[in-house]
């Protein structure tokens, strides 16, 4: 029997706990996969927690950050705790449809895929406060990560354990789970899934978060051409720059030997201006290759921190 764990990061959601909890137990209820239920409550000042605790059963586990950590910290949490087979995301606020799941998790059976990611149809959210932001952050995405993944902000998702369990997770990465797998080489398929309006709580997205997405596809895009050698980079662009600044300086020395007045010349400052910062940005570059080197032979430390890990009896 193939096992299923779902995680659910929620922050602020006490109104939409015990309508989700019913509905994924109704998909499940005559299923044949066995399934888990991973809450993870982000640092919530509501009674999200205890709404929780009061429709406690024996597969659903609670996870409580010490603090509001983020929605990718939380599902990193979430994934470590995880272990199922198959591995599901879904949203917190009732706009996934648990429903979608076995058709879900079907898929990536029958089709021996690494992932299977929704698309949201018919979408039910407010035009300039989501919509404009996915559309932007999407297109931008697909351009940066070479892959065609058509709606990256979709909750609902299905990997295979190994797969998300090896992604990096921090900042707001959440959202590029899928691009960042298939930039590793994972395949994908993806499928129209139901979407529904938010009826409880507040979205905590909007046209904020843009500029995370943007510093996040700006950072995930370096980390792809040099995250492992970033002295490719900082290197080549140091080299450069001092070989500019010598050979502007050996071409004073030139007109100093053959007599001519070089002192003060805007030139001259020029290149010791580009011999200083191209020696500048080799250095950065040798520092952050060690950095990097570090924490590849060391544990990296985790993006969060557990308050407390609640099960049925």
């Amino acid at each position: 029997m193939v096992k299923l764990s779902v995680i659910i990061a929620v922050y602020n959601e006490e109104d939409n706990i015990k309508p989700l909890i019913t509905s994924i137990n109704k998909v499940f209820l005559h299923s044949e996969i066995e399934h888990e239920v991973i809450f993870v409550d982000d640092g919530s000042v509501d009674n999200t927690s205890k709404v929780i605790m009061e429709n406690i059963s024996r597969n659903i586990t609670l996870i409580e950050l010490k603090r509001n950590f983020g929605q990718t910290a939380a599902m990193k949490a979430g994934i470590d705790h995880a272990d199922g087979e198959y591995i599901a995301t879904l949203d917190g606020d009732l706009q996934n449809d648990p429903e979608d799941l076995p058709m879900m998790l079907d898929l990536i059976r029958k089709n021996d895929c690494d992932i299977v990611t929704g698309i949201r149809a018919n979408r039910h959210d407010d035009f300039i406060m989501r919509k404009i932001p996915s559309v932007i952050a999407n297109f931008m995405a697909r351009r940066v990560t070479h892959t065609n993944i058509k709606d990256n902000g979709c909750g609902i998702k299905i990997f295979k354990s190994g797969i998300l369990k090896e992604l990096p997770l921090y900042g707001e990465r959440h959202r590029f789970l899928v691009s960042l797998a298939a930039m590793d080489g994972a395949t994908i398929e993806q499928v129209e899934v139901r979407h529904h309006p938010r009826v409880s709580g507040k979205s905590k997205y909007g046209l904020g978060r843009t500029l995370k997405v943007i510093s996040d596809l700006l950072l995930m895009s370096f980390s792809r051409k040099f995250g492992q050698k970033p002295m490719y980079l900082f290197g080549t662009i140091g080299i450069i720059t001092t070989l500019a600044g010598s050979i502007i300086l050996l071409w004073l020395l030139v007109q100093k030997i053959l007599g001519q007045d070089i002192w003060g010349r805007p030139v001259m400052i020029l290149g010791v201006f580009l011999m200083f910062i191209g020696f500048q940005i080799i250095s950065t570059g040798l520092i952050i290759d060690l950095v990097i080197r570090n924490d590849y032979e060391t544990n990296a430390a985790k993006p969060y921190k557990i308050k407390r890990v609640s099960r049925a009896e």
